[in-house]
Order: C-alpha cells, then sequence, then structure tokens
C-alpha cells in the first residue's frame, strides 16, 4: 500500500506541471484506484491437490533501483547453496523433476488450502440376522408358491422334448416374464441341453436355474451408505404401490447400521400421506419434515437443508404416487429433482421406484417411464407375498437392468430385505 500511493504522490517542493500534465495524472490516478485486484487463485475440494494448477501472480509495480526479492518456496527446508566447479567427466545434470502443485504460491495461499483426503467410509447393507432371514426365505417361498410349482411340476417325470419346451414357455409367460425373457430363457436352455447332452429332466431344472441366476445377477446391487452427508433419497412410484410404507421399513433397516435418518413428508396430495409418514417416524423415532399445505419441492427443499444441518446420514423424500401417463405430474417429479439438487449439488444420491409386484407387466412399463423421466438408479419390489408371480424380475432384468435394492414380502418391519438373485432362483424353482 505504502508504494501504491509513492507512486503517485507528488513532492511538495515539485514544480507544477502545465494543465494537460496535471489532467493525465488524474486520470491515472483514477484508474489506478479503479483498477479491480486480481482475485487469488484459491482450492476448491471438489478437484484434487495433486491436480491443481499453480496461480499467475499479477506483476507489482517495481520503485526505480529496489532490489527485485528473492523467490520464496513456502514450507520447504532451506539448503546451502554449493558452487561447484565443472569437471570435463562431470555427469550431465539430472533431468528437472515435475513441479510441486504447492510451487508458486505465497505463505497466506498456503496456509488456506484445505488437505483434502479420501477418508469416506463406505458401509455396506447390514447382514440379517440367520433366524430372521430363514423366516423371509420361508415367506418368499410361500408367496411364489403357485409360481414355483407350475414351473417344478414340469419336470417330474417329463420327457426332454419339444413337449416339455413347450409347457415350460407356457409356465414363464403365465409368471410374467414376457416374451422376450421367455425366450431369451428357451433358447439358451436349448442350447445348454445341447451342449451338456442333458438326459434327465431334473438335469434340465437345474440348467434352468443356473440361467435364471445368470439373468438376474445383474439386478443384484447393494445400496452403499456413507457416500455423501446426507444421503438423499428420493422414492417415487404408481398410486398404491406402497412407497410410504416401504419409506418406514427401510429407515428401520437403516437405522441396524446406526444411520441417522430423516424423512420428508412430499406427498401433499393424499390425504392421510403425511399422517401415516408421521406414525412410522415415530415408530423409528425418526423426525419428519412436512407441511400441513404447500408445494412438495419447497418441503423437500427444506428437508434437504435440515438433515445437511443436522449431520444426518441418510435423508429420504416421499412423493405422491402418479400414473406415468400423467404427464403434469411427471414433470412435478423432474421439478422436485432439480429442486433437490439446487439444495444439495450432488443430490439426489438415489433415485428408487417402489412397483407393486401383482401389476405384472404393467410393471415393467411404469419402470421405463420411470427411468426415462428421472434416471432410476434403483427398484424396490413389493408385495410378493400376494398374488405376484415373480417373473416380472425376469422381463426387467432383460429390458432394463436397473438394480433391485430390496423385495418385501410382507407388512413387517423386517419383510424388506436385500434382493439375492440365488435365494429367488430357489423360491422359483426350489
Amino acid at each position: 500500500m505504502f508504494s501504491f500511493f509513492k507512486r503517485f504522490k507528488k513532492p511538495a517542493d515539485a514544480p507544477a506541471g502545465t494543465p494537460a500534465e496535471e489532467a493525465a495524472d488524474a486520470v491515472a490516478q483514477d484508474e489506478a484506484l479503479h483498477e479491480p485486484e486480481a482475485p487469488e487463485a484459491l482450492h476448491t475440494p471438489a478437484e484434487p491437490l495433486r491436480h491443481a494448477t499453480p496461480p499467475v501472480t499479477p506483476a507489482q509495480p517495481v520503485e526505480p533501483g529496489t532490489p527485485e526479492p528473492a523467490p520464496v518456496t513456502p514450507s520447504m527446508p532451506s539448503t546451502p547453496s554449493i558452487a561447484a566447479q565443472p569437471t570435463a567427466d562431470a555427469p550431465p545434470p539430472p533431468a528437472p523433476e515435475p513441479q510441486p502443485y504447492w510451487q508458486g504460491r505465497t505463505a497466506s495461499q498456503w496456509k488456506r488450502e484445505p488437505v483434502v483426503e479420501d477418508t469416506a467410509e463406505i458401509v455396506p447393507p447390514p447382514a440379517p440376522d440367520p433366524g430372521a432371514k430363514k423366516t423371509w426365505l420361508s415367506r418368499l417361498k410361500h408367496g411364489l408358491s403357485k409360481t414355483s410349482s407350475s414351473l417344478t411340476g414340469i419336470f417330474v417325470g417329463a420327457k426332454i422334448d419339444e413337449d416339455l419346451y413347450e409347457e415350460l414357455e407356457t409356465a414363464l409367460l403365465i409368471s410374467d416374464a414376457g416374451v422376450d425373457a421367455t425366450e431369451f430363457l428357451l433358447e439358451a436352455l436349448r442350447e445348454k441341453v445341447r451342449a451338456e447332452r442333458l438326459t434327465d429332466a431334473m438335469q434340465v431344472k437345474i440348467a434352468l436355474r443356473a440361467l435364471l441366476v445368470d439373468l438376474l445377477k445383474p439386478l443384484e446391487k447393494s445400496l452403499m451408505l456413507g457416500r455423501a452427508q446426507p444421503l438423499v433419497m428420493m422414492i417415487t412410484g404408481v398410486n398404491g404401490a406402497g412407497k410410504t410404507t416401504s419409506i418406514g421399513k427401510l429407515a428401520k433397516h437403516l437405522q441396524r447400521f446406526h444411520q441417522s435418518v430423516l424423512l420428508a413428508a412430499g406427498d401433499t396430495f393424499r390425504a392421510a400421506a403425511r399422517e401415516q409418514l408421521t406414525v412410522w417416524g415415530e415408530r423409528n423415532n425418526v423426525t419428519v419434515v412436512s407441511q400441513e399445505s404447500g408445494d412438495a419441492a419447497a418441503v423437500i427443499y427444506d428437508a434437504v437443508g435440515a438433515a445437511r444441518a443436522r449431520k444426518i446420514d441418510v435423508m429420504m423424500a416421499d412423493t405422491a404416487g402418479r400414473l406415468p401417463t400423467q404427464l403434469h405430474l411427471m414433470e412435478e417429479l423432474r421439478k422436485v429433482r432439480r429442486v433437490i439438487a439446487k439444495a444439495m449439488p450432488d443430490a439426489p444420491h438415489e433415485v428408487l421406484l417402489v412397483i407393486d409386484a401383482n401389476t405384472g407387466q404393467n410393471a415393467l412399463a411404469q419402470v421405463k417411464a420411470f427411468d426415462d423421466a428421472l434416471g432410476l438408479t434403483g427398484l424396490i419390489v413389493t408385495k410378493l407375498d400376494g398374488t405376484a408371480k415373480g417373473g416380472i424380475l425376469a422381463a426387467i432384468a432383460r429390458q432394463r437392468p436397473i438394480p433391485v435394492y430390496f423385495i418385501g414380502v410382507g407388512e413387517k418391519v423386517e419383510d424388506l430385505q436385500p434382493f439375492s438373485a440365488e435365494e429367488f432362483a430357489d423360491a422359483l424353482l426350489g
């Protein structure tokens, strides 16, 4: 600052210049005073330090006769300067080392720079209790018993001929597997029977199970926790699919991993939606952000802000049920997603669709429509304990392989469990 004023201050005993010279001096002083300062190059946590680019320091005015200061390298140990006389057989000087990422920064910049360390812990999904898992598997088999009996009954005392393949085709179509998945499985089964020279019907059943597992395996993916705080999850689905109930069960499921949860009552259309979610919140001792009347996007926006302020681990946002054909309501979902991104730039981290397994091939149409509108990251399949036939998962795996995080087989909290291709294939062909 001292040199700045010294540059433009005229000595008291200096002779007065001409009016033109005084006007030029005034313009120069005014431009210097209003010249914006060059912003300091600050590092943002979004980019790793090792890729940072050294800032360009603007040239500073230097007084005539002032010696040029020596360059300062922050945080570098000083080493004595030793002058060595070159010799004839001296080795060539080594290649210059890559410039460190902090080279050229001032001491004040160096102190402000945060050190970014990848210390985020990714928490795997919880391991279920063996007793509860056994009970849940029995419920899953009971729910899929109709499909299982129709499929397994075909192989009892059957011959490997064209009639067997026709009966399998009918059973798969009835189980809601769809034409595409059915043709894929039968074609692969025929090839496997020829390649392995299978002669027994039970061997064909085992081969069909292996093919079904391979088809469903891409849907088997765990919900990874700890990627962000909060981990924002947006729950969508059609009317009556079980969104609110699934949110309550999932909140209890996450608490087993010591995850703090906050819920947002974004379903502002259904009369009892807010009260139903509040009941689940009281049951699980979870805070619910809601408004008696208001815009769904505004409610969820406030919930994201509250979750960030309270250091909540997981924030789940409920949304109103809607059909994919209701274009104005689908546009509202896109608005909710945009508002969440404004509240937290990298959110929502998960966009889950809850589908009712009893709707058959209509569930596949829902998956396609919601995925095209929102970009789904996962599915929750509910009501597999009713009249569901189970083959819809094969159709989804064939045409839109979006991960199935959880499947539900009942109304109890423990009836919502992670999806396993092996367990599901056993329930269908056990």
